[in-house]
């Protein structure tokens, strides 16, 4: 990891910088794939899926049977541990229902906001090294508590044609109405457009690499919504000399093991704790499964000395990180000055892994300095706002002059025209 000791203002934008990947030929492929699902459908698909997942499909739902073969095999220990995160995440985004008030804006006029569900909503799960169920879980719960009606789910199968079982129990935890067995560009090209077997969703929500990323930007200018635009994982901890090094260490590589385009990042006001923190990671680096991976993030990876707390909040601010652990002795005072970030984690034993799978917030967070203009998958995510008004003949008194004036100096008359008639039959 680069350390930088001190560093003046202008040299922040270098520290806040994330890894550039080159996807110009990325998008080609891209692109390619996604044209020839929407042309050929479930024959495109399942071709893909032989040559990108190595498995050939007859078909591509999971049955039943497959689901209930799942609930069998996953350890009750586990099963136990996906409801305590359900119940949980439950909580929390059934807290964030939204509740419209009707506002009389002046005499007359009357006017509300709806919220709606999105009626079909697609989920992707990746699968791979790391078959994420906790994703599940945060994606299928807040869009059951939205009340979408239709809840479509796509994960890759491994190369006997079957679906990791966490992931099916996940799903049927959290109430999930339909899973396929599709994995990368051909998942997102299926939702996006539809095929004779998976339905066409309205919004595609979900992480997965770059081609995966690259897929969701694409059907986002035509097709289909998407969460956000999403980036590698990243994580920045603030910490002063009252911070646990062991704790920061683990933090740090508990998102660098996520992938190797993954990036970490302390800002402290301790040289302590910096040297302290760099001994802690190459201890317990050393006894990851996969430390391959966390020491190629690494590389991505900087601590910082600065010389106070103030400093240390407008760097991370600058920087928006998708994960902001505060271990400062003022966290509170902290965090009502944080304005740029995913989801924040207050205090030494909140750990980025509690958010991951059971505190209850979401994990679907913006990455790449996105948290400077988007949320993290929230209640909200599912829903779409529709706004109301009625007019009275008052109301028409009151505001229809000022409407005709308007409509007229943008040239507008059949705007202006609409209001007068209207105007004229009161009269």
């Amino acid at each position: 990891m680069k350390i930088i000791r001190y560093p003046a203002a202008d040299a922040w934008a270098e520290i806040v910088k994330r890894p550039t990947i080159d996807t110009s030929r990325l998008n080609e492929t891209v692109t390619s794939v996604l044209a020839d699902i929407r042309q050929r459908g479930d024959t495109a698909v399942k071709e893909y899926e032989e040559k990108f997942d190595h498995v050939s499909l007859e078909s591509l739902a999971v049955t039943p049977e497959e689901i209930e073969a799942a609930c069998d095999i996953v350890p009750q220990v586990l099963k136990d541990a996906i409801v305590l995160a359900y119940n949980n995440i439950k909580t929390f985004h059934e807290s964030q229902r939204f509740e419209g008030q009707e506002v009389e804006t002046t005499s007359g006029v009357t006017c509300r906001q709806k919220s709606v569900a999105i009626e079909r909503v697609g989920l992707y799960i990746p699968g791979g090294t790391a078959p994420l169920f906790s994703t599940v879980l945060m994606l299928a719960t807040p869009a059951k508590i939205a009340g979408c009606k239709d809840i479509v789910l796509c994960t890759p199968p491994d190369r006997h044609g079957a679906v990791n079982p966490a992931i099916l129990v996940a799903a049927r935890t959290a109430g999930v109405s339909r899973i396929f067995k599709i994995g990368g560009v051909q998942a997102i090209g299926a939702m996006a457009y539809g095929t004779e077997t998976v339905p066409k969703v309205y919004k595609i929500f979900g992480p997965g690499n770059q081609y995966v990323m690259a897929a969701k930007q694409q059907v986002s200018i035509h097709d289909a919504a998407i969460d956000m635009p999403a980036g590698p994982s990243e994580v920045c901890v603030i910490a002063d000399q009252s911070a646990d090094k062991a704790f920061i260490a683990a933090d740090l590589l508990s998102q660098a093991e996520h992938g190797i385009d993954s990036q970490v990042l302390l800002i402290t006001t301790s040289e302590d704790i910096l040297t302290g923190v760099q001994t802690e990671i190459e201890a317990q680096l050393a006894l990851l499964p996969r430390k391959e991976i966390a020491s190629e993030a690494l590389k991505n990876s900087t601590l910082v000395l600065v010389k106070d707390v103030d400093e240390a909040l407008a760097l991370s601010n600058a920087y928006a990180p998708e994960h902001l652990i505060i271990q400062t002795e003022n966290y509170n005072e902290m965090a009502e000055r944080v304005t740029n970030a995913g989801s924040v984690f207050l205090g030494k034993y909140a750990c980025e892994s509690a958010g991951d799978y059971a505190s209850g917030t979401n994990h679907t967070l913006p990455t790449h300095g996105y948290a400077t203009a988007y949320s993290g998958v929230n209640l909200d995510s599912y829903c779409r706002k529709i706004t109301f008004q009625h007019i009275t003949k008052e109301g028409v008194r009151n505001i229809g002059p000022a409407v005709e004036i308007m409509a007229a100096a943008e040239n507008l008359d059949a705007h202006r025209n609409a209001m007068t008639i209207r105007l004229k039959s009161i009269e």
